[in-house]
């Protein structure tokens, strides 16, 4: 199971939003690149990365930043505004490993259906869920589409991973909303990346045997929980690689 580090952008800076409410805003660092930095020098190959900017613009607005954080030398993951081709090939054109489609996934298979013929598994669609139901634009707004319909919609295409965030737990440190991730893991044959309300250490280990359960849960994203010290990056790496028992 692969650990999933997270910087969020906004204003250029290093934040995190309480279930993605813009006036909900923490600031953590100035540089994100020198947050990717601790990171890859704590042992983690990948960054999960949101332009917040871009998610409520509809377009990338800090590609400076998320150059110089792919400079570091992990693997980007990068959601946030990626609404167009043109953005999505200059993302990966930067350095970013995967590219992260969301709200767009929401309003057109066909959109998804191209970029995944062009660049195969270097896209993936994330789901973000409000009570079953996907959120899109930054979480501004739902559709009327249940997350697990647009999954198994995305799996037609043949999509190679799945983003699932519950935005209900996300920011939270409540904990992840485990059933949800469960229902999405028996949805599709794709990986599935878990993401919201990891706030403690169990969390991790949780997950970690779920993974043993579900060969397709690729990973989980932990974000506020590394930035208020409730969990050790490199101590969730070990928990993370370890051997089933």
């Amino acid at each position: 199971m692969t650990i999933y580090p997270a910087i969020d952008i906004k204003g250029g800076r290093c934040v995190r939003l309480t279930q993605g409410r813009a006036d909900q805003e923490t600031v953590y660092a100035e540089n994100p690149a020198d947050v990717a930095q601790e990171f890859r020098a704590k042992g983690s190959a990948w960054v999960h990365v949101v332009d917040l900017d871009g998610a409520f613009a509809g377009e990338p607005q800090n590609l400076r930043a998320i150059q110089a954080i792919a400079a570091v030398g992990l693997k980007v993951q990068l959601g946030g505004g990626l609404r167009t081709r043109a953005a999505v090939e200059k993302a990966l054109g930067l350095g970013v490993a995967r590219a992260v489609i969301g709200t767009r996934a929401a309003e057109s298979e066909a959109f998804v259906g191209e970029l995944v013929q062009a660049f195969g598994d270097r896209i993936a669609v994330g789901i973000d869920a409000k009570n079953g139901q996907v959120a899109v634009k930054g979480w501004v707004s739902t559709v009327g589409t249940g997350a697990l319909d647009l999954a198994r919609s995305m799996d037609r295409l043949g999509v190679a991973t799945i983003i699932h965030t519950d935005i209900g737990t996300d920011g939270m440190l409540t904990g992840p909303n485990f059933p949800a991730q469960e229902a999405m893991l028996a949805a599709g044959k794709f990986r599935v990346i878990a993401s919201g309300g990891v706030s403690r250490r169990e969390d991790v280990v949780k997950l970690a045997e779920l993974a043993r359960g579900h060969a397709n849960l690729d990973g989980v994203i932990v974000g506020k929980a590394l930035y208020e010290k409730r969990v050790e990056l490199s101590d969730l790496l070990r928990l993370a690689s370890a051997p089933a028992r």
